[in-house]
């Protein structure tokens, strides 16, 4: 079988493209030099989405600016449409991660852009000549202005629905709050018994916890609407003519929506890679949180006899091959080794954002591959965590009545009526003699019923 090609040449010679792809020679060359994680851009659709924004922005300024002609201009801007739109994700085709800054992304875009744009306009693809990816496509740009502007977006659009899943659980964390309200039980510190509370005052501790966390990641947002478009090469904006830069803001604005701003010095904005950090260390710090609170959870949950025993998970799988009727805590632990991959995405982008050198960082793919992964897994381990674990789990209220029977922990609510040292003898005494605190201080008298009652009430104990 003979496959049909295309001629395709760059200034390092000419190769032979398959006739029907939308990708070019630049795009060929990455292919080869970067069979690294066998994850191609297209995999990133919020990527994707955000250069074909990018390039329908400066399509329309370049026209504006009489730089492009309408014909072109007008089969460019459609063809950047339908890759926003998803069409061409398949022609993104070169690795996440590569060298050379990002230069193999937009170049592949470019290409695939430039090549629609052609078949629009009822040329073969290839004809470069008709309409070109450097000349016309990426006309008044460097990738070193449009690449940190596309993950930027894309990290925008990850992290409004991360926001929006992280919400939702923190949502069903405040709901079971509510439902275990009334409910008494022992509080701990350091894994020994502490003082008591209500089940709902622990569930809505967690909840607040996110919720405080879900608001620092929206904080994220305006960092990221700080973009560099206009800075062409290092931030000075070569090529790009007298008011391309207010332009194609503008345009970009129009486009997305979002309430985009020009950084004030773009050459600062073009070497500095800072913002990618701020993203990486508050996405650990919600990861590291969520899985402390997952922590809680399985120890809460553990047993069913020979563990606290306090809650009762959804049991959504058999846990063994060998113990029969084991359940485990699947939810919660897929979630902590989520959270054990947040941390490790945030040392490599860490070291990737030092790594950079003078007035470029060329270390950004590495950054924008392993951040967007990390936000997708996170945004679906909060959707699981709500779904098949927090919505479903019940309090085991027979033992957290007897732990609240049996618990020492009470005595610090006689303290101001008994003092510390009766209050201390008390406790040593229960202890030894396996006796309730409360019949002890029946049986001597120590108070009468009604302070009994009160010093005990919900609301005396648990702060309510």
């Amino acid at each position: 079988m003979i496959t049909k090609s295309r001629l395709e040449t760059d200034s390092l010679g000419s190769r032979e493209i398959p006739a029907d792809v939308y990708w070019g020679i630049s795009t060929l060359r990455a292919m080869e030099n970067f069979p690294i994680s066998g994850h191609p851009v297209g995999s990133l659709r919020e990527v994707v989405w955000a250069f074909g924004a990018i390039k329908l922005a400066a399509a329309r300024s370049n026209e504006t600016l009489g730089l492009l002609d309408t014909e072109r201009a007008a089969a460019i801007q459609e063809a950047c449409k339908q890759v926003m739109a998803g069409g061409f994700d398949s022609a993104f085709a070169v690795d996440c991660i590569q060298g050379g800054a990002g230069t193999s992304t937009n170049m592949n875009a470019n290409e695939v852009i430039a090549n629609r744009a052609l078949e629009l306009l009822g040329h073969s693809l290839g004809d470069y000549a008709q309409l070109n990816p450097i000349d016309h496509v990426n006309r008044s740009q460097s990738t070193n202005d449009t690449y940190p502007t596309a993950i930027k977006l894309a990290l925008h659009r990850a992290i409004e629905t991360l926001c929006t899943a992280h919400a939702e659980l923190g949502m069903a964390f405040r709901t079971k709050g509510a439902e275990f309200s009334g409910i008494l039980k022992v509080g701990r510190t350091q894994l020994q018994d502490a003082v008591p509370m209500t089940l709902g005052q622990e569930f809505t501790a967690f909840a607040d916890t996110l919720a405080e966390d879900t608001q620092r990641l929206r904080e994220l947002l305006p960092h990221l609407r700080e973009i560099n478009l206009g800075a062409t090469a290092i931030g000075t904006g070569i090529t790009a003519p007298t008011g391309y830069r207010a332009e194609v803001v503008r345009e970009m604005r129009e486009i997305t929506g979002l309430d985009l701003v020009s950084a004030t010095n773009l050459i600062e904005a073009t070497s500095d890679a800072g913002v990618f950090l701020l993203v990486s260390g508050i996405l650990k710090r919600a990861a590291v949180k969520l899985s402390k609170i997952c922590n809680d959870l399985r120890l809460l949950s553990s047993g069913p006899q020979a563990g606290f025993g306090e809650l009762i998970l959804p049991p959504v799988q058999a846990g063994s091959s060998i113990m029969p009727g084991k359940v485990n805590p699947v939810i919660p632990e897929m979630v902590s080794q989520v959270a054990y991959r947040v941390v490790g995405a945030d040392a490599a982008v860490t070291m990737a954002v030092e790594a950079g050198q003078l007035q470029l960082n060329a270390f950004e793919p590495m950054m924008a591959q392993t951040l967007l992964e990390v936000l997708e897994w996170l945004t679906n381990a909060c959707d699981t965590m709500r779904s098949r674990c927090v919505d479903g789990i019940t309090a085991n209220e027979p033992v957290l009545r007897r732990r609240m029977d049996e618990s020492l922990g009470v005595v610090t609510g006689l303290t101001p009526l008994l003092g510390y040292a009766v209050s201390a003898a008390l406790v040593k005494e229960a202890l030894t003699t396996g006796r309730g605190i409360v019949s002890i201080v029946r049986e001597r008298e120590l108070l009468g019923e009604e302070e009994l009652a009160l010093a005990l009430s919900p609301a005396t104990l648990a702060g309510i």
